[in-house]
């Protein structure tokens, strides 16, 4: 059943990949380098939905944080796995195409290598965390916990509900339609989400723990396991730092905005005078 699993997972991920980057160049006579990026963020999308979905059935249904099991938890690590390993190869396409859209055909002639290098300087903390989900988070979630835990688990899986609107608006972005209210909605969401559900993830995580065992919080380090501690060291920076370049982001945009707005108020007057 485990390999079934992984396999369906393996299957699934990049055959809708595939499905939805053919059926957007039919319908939308896009190119295959923009039909990759939008076919990558829905596919993170979808993704996101299932891993959030689950995580709000098996947080419903365990009452008891440690001790309660959802047949759910065990089944959907199995089968998203596979996602982490796809998604590497899916970004790099994506990376392939931007660098094509700003006038870098020159990377394409210094060879795949050099291409590959790129890329993995440019995104490599992201294909760090990728990695870091295979090769430690999932043998933790799976083998080290020992059945328990599912209701955090869970909590984890909840993380992605930030996603969706972050792969939109780096749709929006590529497509450079900051301008739209879409854009702006979007963007609220996004930092709404990113905050609630990853940056206050991880001190969450360690509060329902002090809750269920009664210890003072700042406690609580000291008796969790080392897989955890070490997880949640290694992960939180890294969404305090994405979250960081997000409201960066947003600042950069609304400060752009009362430029352009006093700089037209001031056109306007000149033009009075």
């Amino acid at each position: 059943m485990m390999l079934v699993l992984v396999a369906a997972g393996s299957v699934f991920f990049p055959g809708l990949f595939l499905l939805t980057k053919k059926s957007l160049k039919q319908l939308m006579g896009w190119n295959d380098g923009e039909a990759a990026v939008v076919s990558t963020r829905l596919v993170s999308s979808v993704q996101a939905v299932m891993a959030s979905s689950a995580g709000f059935i098996i947080t419903s249904s365990c009452r008891d944080v440690i001790e309660d099991r959802h047949w759910l938890t065990d089944a959907y690590i199995l089968f998203a796995t596979p996602y982490f390993a796809y998604d590497i190869y899916a970004m790099f396409l994506c990376y392939r195409h931007k660098m094509q859209v700003k006038g870098h055909e020159e990377a394409e002639l210094r060879g795949g290598s050099n291409l590959v290098s790129d890329y993995l300087r440019q995104e490599l903390l992201m294909v760090l965390h990728h990695v870091f989900m295979v090769t430690f988070c999932f043998p933790a979630s799976l083998l080290w916990r020992q059945g328990k835990g599912d209701y955090f688990q869970g909590i984890l899986f909840l993380a992605e509900l930030s996603t969706p609107s972050v792969s939109l608006g780096k749709v929006l972005i590529q497509y450079k339609q900051q301008h739209t209210l879409l854009h702006k909605v979007n963007g609220v969401v996004m930092m709404f989400t990113f905050f609630c559900f990853r940056v206050l993830l991880f001190p969450y995580l360690y509060y329902a723990y002090s809750r269920y065992s009664s210890l003072p919080l700042l406690a609580v380090p000291l008796v969790a396991p080392w897989q955890c501690n070490l997880g949640a060291a290694l992960l939180w920076p890294l969404q305090l730092y994405w979250f960081a370049l997000i409201c960066r982001g947003a600042f950069r945009l609304f400060t752009q905005r009362s430029n352009k707005g006093h700089d037209s108020s001031s056109t306007n007057q000149t033009g009075r005078h």
